[in-house]
């Protein structure tokens, strides 16, 4: 069993997260599975239902038939003899798929003439024994690998492993602690998959439990993050023997879990891509929309919102009404500089065209109708956004909630608002008591809360759900005694105001947009060695509290120049970029490359339980101001009303001992 190939890999440094995992697949592992003498290099593609998905969030069907790739197969699905042809086996290291291998192969009559063979992570050994039993698969087998690549790039800074079901299995009865234990390991096999990949080796941080005193009462969920970040370090050390992977520290691994921020996955987010994923209808990232038919009917368009889209790629962050006047702007200004376009307006308006002027409209017509084609499509997203904003007064909620979460509004504030728009939608007061339940703790502990609930005519299970905020309790006091901002104790005895704070040198430019994620301030103090060792420890030196980090290690974790703000303001990540033909957002991919040929050492942080787009957006808001490719990590990425459906699912789990938990 050989390690992966690096030869593709030249260069990792100029290339984003994304880009890596796509040339690997390609490049590593696609192109790789091809003979030198043979006259055609066709071939079959195989995986299951795991990996199929993997490829798909890294590479296009065009780019996998460049390679030779004629057919793509699903292995638990029977499939035509093709014996002239080779396969390319790209799975998991599972039973079942290694049974399939060897029913496709061995025998008098296998399927295909030859088999590469790609494991997505390492392979057990009792695996190994039983194709090495099969005496027939040995000459057919031309190569037999761990790829190492079992996560998910949904974004070019940005994965998940996939578990879904995470809140779920962490939270409940003695028979859901097993099922978390099993998802814990599978999670951290996955993740270690992505160092593997991108041939980094971290130092590997966690939320510590609020208290190592093996003598105090403590939940399972407090202990996640210690008991992920463990499984997480001894997957690494499986690949520390391998050629080509780090034997020193080259990046930071920062494992989080929800509660550390409860207020990011609910409040509204006021960017483009939160708002598409928030307020429309959407499957993913796919959109779907009507367009005028040939007959005069109207007929449904699949489009996906992705970074291959240069006017997503520009606007995605940018908050919703300053991404409404840009593309009002792009439109005007396209219109009035397209000679297509305004000869398509003058012929509307009567005026009669020269036939050069119509030659000239001929030639210009194709492009024009694509770039018009992709420009009208975002004016009409964005209308639609605008549309609900207004008509659902959306407005009035955004600014309650962030009052709330700034300390500004209380209980008074929100009976009134409740008693004054009895007629705002469902979800929006459901969201807005989730907030204020995380703002105001110590309303669990009395009527005061039943009352609201009573007021806002909630259902049972959205009653649930606001109870269900306190079984995220709290990480330790970092941000809140540090930086102002918070902490989840649900503690009676103290009321907690003001889950943020104004920072300084980021005043808001557009309204609604105060709010940001805690994850901005934990990844800022970890690229400035800030982060207290006592809360949030590092595996990679073992101490006697459950491998706390000493402050020696904290200093050297950081071997990089100092990071610097290259942002005055915080909403410059917003700012308008203009060209002479309006469509300045090729600029943005054209920058991609060169920016990370200067970046630093990469942060990656992994949060369990979720990831929202707002936490996205703060990864590549940091990326540009620190110069380090800040990734994120989760066991999925949900919009609001995915997880407010896993908070309604959740039970409390019982208090145990540390003296009962093995790291």
């Amino acid at each position: 069993m050989s390690d992966w190939d690096t030869s593709f890999q030249g260069g990792n440094d100029h290339k984003n997260f994304r880009q890596i995992s796509r040339d690997r697949l390609l490049y590593e592992m696609i192109r790789s599975a091809k003979r030198q003498d043979a006259k055609s290099n066709w071939k079959v593609l195989i995986m299951d239902k795991v990996t199929v998905r993997i490829m798909s969030h890294s590479c296009k069907m065009a780019d996998i038939t460049d390679e030779g790739v004629s057919l793509v197969e699903d292995i638990n699905k029977r499939r035509q003899p093709l014996p002239t042809m080779d396969a390319v086996y790209y799975i998991q290291p599972t039973k079942e798929n290694v049974v399939m291998l060897l029913s496709d192969m061995a025998g008098k009559t296998p399927l295909y003439r030859d088999a590469y063979v790609y494991f997505s992570s390492s392979v057990p050994k009792e695996l190994i024994a039983d194709i090495k039993k099969e005496p027939t698969i040995k000459s057919r087998l031309r190569a037999m690998k761990e790829m190492n690549l079992e996560f998910f790039a949904i974004d070019s800074q940005c994965f998940i492993t996939d578990h879904g079901r995470a809140l779920e299995e962490f939270y409940g009865d003695e028979e859901i602690s097993r099922k978390g234990d099993e998802c814990l390991t599978a999670m951290a096999n996955r993740i270690a998959t992505v160092f593997a990949s991108m041939l980094e080796f971290p130092f590997v941080r966690y939320r510590a439990a609020k208290s190592l005193d093996p003598t105090t009462m403590t939940t399972f969920c407090d202990l996640i993050p210690t008991k992920l970040a463990a499984a997480v370090w001894n997957a690494l050390m499986k690949y520390k023997s391998l050629n080509n992977f780090p034997q020193i520290e080259t990046c930071e691994l920062l494992i989080l879990d929800r509660s550390i921020d409860q207020i990011a996955p609910i409040i509204h987010e006021w960017t483009y891509d939160a708002m598409c994923h928030d307020l429309l209808d959407m499957e993913g990232n796919k959109y779907v929309y009507e367009v005028p038919s040939k007959t005069g009917d109207f007929e449904k368009k699949e489009v996906l919102l992705e970074e291959h889209d240069p006017i997503w790629l520009e606007l995605r962050h940018s908050h919703i009404a300053d991404a409404s006047e840009r593309l009002h702007d792009k439109m005007t200004n396209f219109v009035a500089k397209n000679k297509a376009a305004m000869m398509h307006q003058g012929s509307r308006d009567g005026a009669e065209l020269s036939t050069r002027d119509l030659q000239k409209m001929v030639q210009a017509l194709p492009q024009y109708s694509e770039q018009m084609e992709k420009l009208s499509l975002h004016v009409d997203i964005a209308g639609k956004i605008n549309s609900i904003i207004r008509e659902t007064r959306l407005k009035d909620v955004g600014q309650l909630e962030q009052d709330l979460v700034f300390g500004d509004a209380g209980t008074k504030e929100v009976i009134e608002f409740l008693r004054t728009q009895p007629d705002v939608e469902y979800e929006y007061k459901l969201r807005l008591l989730m907030i204020y339940a995380a703002t105001h703790p110590e309303k669990f502990e009395s009527d005061k809360l039943t009352e609201i609930l009573e007021l806002a005519d909630l259902s049972p299970d959205d009653k649930n759900a606001v109870y269900n905020m306190r079984f995220l309790e709290g990480a330790t006091d970092t941000t809140q005694s540090s930086n102002n901002a918070f902490s989840l104790k649900f503690d009676a005895r103290k009321k907690k105001r003001g889950l943020r704070k104004d920072r300084p040198g980021e005043e808001a430019v557009w309204q609604l947009s105060r709010f940001y994620p805690m994850i901005e301030v934990l990844i800022e103090k970890l690229s400035k060695n800030d982060l207290p060792v006592n809360e949030y420890p590092c595996m990679n030196d073992p101490s006697p509290t459950f491998h706390g980090a000493s402050h020696s290690v904290s200093a050297r974790v950081l071997d990089t120049p100092s990071a610097h703000s290259m942002r005055s303001r915080r909403a410059t990540w917003a700012r308008r970029r203009t060209s002479d033909d309006g469509y300045s957002s090729e600029s943005v991919l054209r920058r991609t490359t060169s920016e990370f040929q200067r970046m630093g050492k990469r942060i990656f942080v992994f949060i369990i339980g979720g990831a929202t787009r707002s936490e996205l957006r703060a990864c590549h808001k940091l990326t540009t101001k620190l110069r380090r490719e800040i990734i994120l990590g989760s066991s999925s990425l949900d919009s609001p009303a995915q997880f407010i459906e896993k908070l309604k699912s959740l039970t409390p789990k019982e208090e145990i001992s540390l003296d009962d938990l093995e790291i």
